[in-house]
């Protein structure tokens, strides 16, 4: 099968899945960030964090992201302690954070017992210049491996850094939307024919990308809204890509 997509919460749907099931875990969860102060960062929906008062695109609203730090980083270590669980030996992850989480991604990684391996940065040539100030135009993404990695079972030669914009106008389907341009690079990370774990799929980006590059991917997200953009985007990836029909989608 090409993708399985479960919606519900990313533990109880993980504790469920077999060991050593997935060659790499690449997601984007909740930053729990966006804020100047702890209430900011507690208080507000995702929504009002990261879209502008004024934007045309009614983009739904995503639970978690109202966590402080060390809750958040007790969070991420159990859930990515699981995901080590699933992942082969040699496998990797990645995680997207912000320059405010990546202390505590980092932590959280090593403490589920991944090996850090560095920091990738993404950069968006379209963030809003600051009067007086350095642009904030970096977000970055922290890999890490399951033990010694075999070069010679994945030889790939990848950048540490990426440029794109972020999805606007009718193509941004989540409020924090990755282009699928730099995660059809990430994916590579994989090796061919290998599966992909997203625990935080949102509108499935990381699958698509998964898919077009020819891994097979395993997404969970927990919003039923995110969740149905994710199957369809999925299913006409593959109709588009593959000519079996061999999609699972769970609930």
């Amino acid at each position: 099968m090409p993708f399985s997509l479960h919606q519900g919460d990313a533990l109880a749907v993980l504790s469920g899945l077999p060991d050593g099931c997935v060659d790499s875990v690449i997601t984007d969860p909740p930053y729990n960030s966006g804020g100047r102060t702890a209430k900011e960062r507690t208080t507000r929906s995702a929504k009002q964090k990261y879209t502008s008062a004024g934007a045309k695109n009614d983009l739904a609203d995503f639970t978690g992201e109202n966590m402080d730090q060390r809750s958040y980083g007790f969070w991420l270590t159990q859930i990515m302690t699981e995901a080590h669980r699933l992942t082969k030996t040699g496998g990797t992850a990645l995680l997207f954070t912000d320059w405010r989480q990546l202390p505590t991604t980092t932590d959280a990684i090593q403490a589920a017992g991944w090996l850090w391996r560095g920091v990738l940065a993404w950069h968006k040539p379209q963030a809003r210049p600051q009067k007086g100030r350095f642009t904030q135009n970096v977000e970055f993404i922290v890999w890490a491996s399951k033990g010694p990695i075999d070069g010679s079972r994945n030889p790939v030669y990848l950048p540490g850094m990426y440029s794109a914009s972020q999805p606007s106008g009718a193509k941004r389907l989540h409020i924090t939307q990755k282009p699928v341009e730099v995660m059809r690079e990430l994916v590579k990370i994989c090796p061919e024919g290998g599966t992909v774990l997203d625990f935080c799929a949102g509108s499935g980006s990381t699958g698509v990308a998964a898919l077009l590059e020819g891994r097979d991917f395993i997404g969970v997200e927990k919003t039923e809204h995110y969740a149905s953009i994710a199957a369809d985007r999925l299913t006409e990836t593959i109709r588009e890509t593959l000519t079996q029909d061999d999609v699972g989608l769970t609930g």
